[in-house]
């Protein structure tokens, strides 16, 4: 029936059946099942990739549809997208391939909207960015770091980005066999715009917002990600 939320949800979903969401997920139990339950409503097939969490985040993706992927051991988030990356290259159809948060930050509308960009053959790459429009509610410190290493980064100096490491990522099905994420640590952002650089794939930003929820800020993210990431590129850096 026409204008039916149900019937237009089910043929949105029906409409992303080539769409795989990857979601890293490390102790996350609070908030997983319920991004999870908001992402299924738009995308049909997602994986979770629990890297070693001990707070019960796999019991809780287990409540949702998802496909569930465990690490053993904490290995990080680029290996955690990584081993989600393969997962999805697998699964029969699969054609574009989008980086998701496990803890909130990231929308399901802007996921659609940069799929849509992706679809359309603007880019092979799509990127969310919180500063191509006006910036609303990035903590200034995270801004700061942000800023900090897209400056210091020439990969992102030269495909124009404002910001880089942005989670938000839709992938089509070229680049996403094309990336081989070696760095484990937060330090994999500046990896696989480097990686993206290298393969010559086309690269587009789309202005994105991030919600930055009580649940985020008192994990600390804000400060502690911005520095790990710095102290991870200037480390890898001097292992050249």
């Amino acid at each position: 029936m026409a204008g039916d939320p149900e019937c237009e949800r089910l043929q949105m979903t029906s409409t992303n059946d080539d769409t795989w969401i990857l979601i890293p997920v490390y102790n996350e139990a609070p908030v997983i099942a319920d991004v999870v339950d908001e992402v299924l409503a738009t995308f049909p097939n997602v994986v979770c990739v629990d890297d070693g969490s001990r707070d019960g985040s796999s019991a809780q993706v287990l409540r949702t549809k998802a496909h569930l992927v465990r690490h053993p051991i904490n290995m990080g988030q680029g290996a955690a997208l990584q081993t989600a990356l393969k997962y999805a290259l697998n699964r029969q159809g699969a054609k574009y391939f989008i980086t998701f948060d496990a803890d909130g930050q990231h929308r399901v509308e802007d996921a659609q909207k940069m799929l849509e960009v992706a679809r359309s053959g603007a880019a092979q790459i799509v990127i969310g960015s919180r500063f191509l429009e006006q910036v609303k509610n990035v903590p200034w410190i995270r801004r700061l770091m942000l800023r900090t290493v897209a400056w210091l980064d020439p990969s992102s100096r030269k495909l124009g980005l404002t910001d880089a490491h942005n989670g938000l990522r839709v992938l089509s099905r070229e680049p996403a066999e094309g990336l081989k994420i070696t760095m484990n640590g937060m330090a994999h952002g500046t990896e696989i715009i480097s990686l993206f650089t290298r393969g010559g794939w086309t690269v587009k930003e789309v202005p994105v917002t991030v919600l930055y929820t009580e649940y985020s800020r008192a994990k600390g993210q804000s400060l502690m990600n911005g520095v790990n990431i710095l102290f991870d590129l200037f480390f890898s850096k001097r292992g050249k």
